[in-house]
């Protein structure tokens, strides 16, 4: 079911947005080689309780994490792993969810780990521009395939990477995945009309190659993960926003250059 949300929804979710978003800003300074993504789960967990908020991941479909944390050519859904150590060159994607008082939130960042190759530093700036040329769409009257075709078409025809069908951005609110399906991929002027209170996330996986997908199982559980079938690198961006009279209205800023023209 689809729910329009009042201002004062949207400023509560805005609220629990604004934790998630320092997480996103302390892994800028802990992120390095040498790093166990262990390391990751523990500060992100910290800082969501000591903030007085949630991590929502814990718990949903089994879960037991407050981030999913995804390396090179891992895509989604990777679990923080004591043993695995971040590399100079590497590429890490820090997903999670918080919950404060009740409003929900949700955003991924990548990170390069150290010094990264060319080809990843242009797979990131893609992928980031992709998000928020998604997010240009998002306004009243228009519809889901806007948003997924500006998507695809950037990343696909201009850029000539590879774009991730398998997994699609949600509505959100007020559990964290809910209706409507938003794809990343698709036909302008199709899909549902975007209408003012919705509230989303948009958040592309582009990769370097193919965007087909397979999956592993993580070592002593039952847990599964998404890889590129070809082992290319991947990249994710996502935030959480709503539909507002005045445009998209970003709930997850960092206050970065990209995002100042949405607050």
């Amino acid at each position: 079911m689809i729910t329009l949300k009042s201002s004062r929804e949207i400023e509560g979710m805005r609220k629990s947005g604004a934790i998630l978003a320092g997480v996103h800003l302390g892994l800028r300074n802990l992120i390095r080689p040498g790093l166990s993504t262990w390391e990751i789960e523990k500060f992100a967990r910290q800082y969501i309780e000591s903030h007085g908020a949630v991590a929502s991941q814990i718990g949903f479909d089994g879960y037991k994490y407050a981030t999913c944390i995804s390396v090179n050519s891992e895509v989604a859904h990777g679990i923080p792993r004591r043993g695995l150590n971040l590399k100079n060159g590497d590429i890490v994607k820090v997903d999670m969810c918080v919950e404060y008082d009740g409003y929900q939130s949700d955003s991924c960042w990548t990170y390069a780990v150290g010094k990264v190759s060319a080809e990843i530093q242009k797979l990131m700036g893609v992928t980031k521009k992709a998000l928020y040329l998604g997010i240009d769409q998002a306004v009243i009257g228009n519809r889901i395939g806007d948003i997924g075709h500006a998507i695809q078409t950037y990343a696909e025809d201009e850029n000539g990477f590879g774009d991730i069908r398998t997994l699609i951005g949600h509505g959100i609110q007020p559990s964290i995945h809910e209706e409507p399906a938003i794809p990343h991929y698709g036909e302008a002027g199709r899909g549902l009309r975007l209408r003012e209170g919705m509230t989303i996330t948009i958040e592309p996986m582009i990769v370097t190659g193919s965007w087909q997908l397979a999956t592993k199982v993580v070592p002593h559980d039952t847990w599964r993960y998404y890889v590129t079938a070809d082992g290319s690198p991947a990249a994710q961006y996502e935030h959480t926003l709503a539909i507002t009279k005045d445009g998209p209205k970003i709930l997850t800023s960092q206050d970065s250059k990209a995002d100042v023209k949405y607050l």
